[in-house]
């Protein structure tokens, strides 16, 4: 989110009638709803622990271990679980 100065982008009666409210302090406008994006789609994090959690479950699904994996992947036993679990259901 960045700052934009009112007087470059609203007419003067809307700045005039936001002051009538919030005089020379700060205003956060949220997006609409039709415009708000679901967590990390900016970001891209969202896909990539989707194909990590693919890959932690086709490896568990050929045999390794929720021990390697844990050791593989940097994370507890019971997150492993965890994806497994919901992987499973996915399915």
């Amino acid at each position: 989110m960045k700052y934009e100065k009112a007087q470059n982008i609203l007419p003067q009666n809307i700045i005039e009638l936001i002051q009538q409210y919030v005089d020379g302090g700060y205003l956060y406008i949220p997006r609409k709803s039709e415009s708000k994006k679901s967590w990390g789609e900016n970001s891209g994090i969202k896909i990539s622990l989707k194909k990590r959690n693919d890959e932690i479950f086709n490896r568990y699904s050929n045999g390794v271990s929720v021990r390697v994996l844990s050791e593989q992947f940097y994370l507890t036993e019971d997150s492993i679980r965890r994806i497994i679990r919901g992987e499973k259901r996915l399915i």
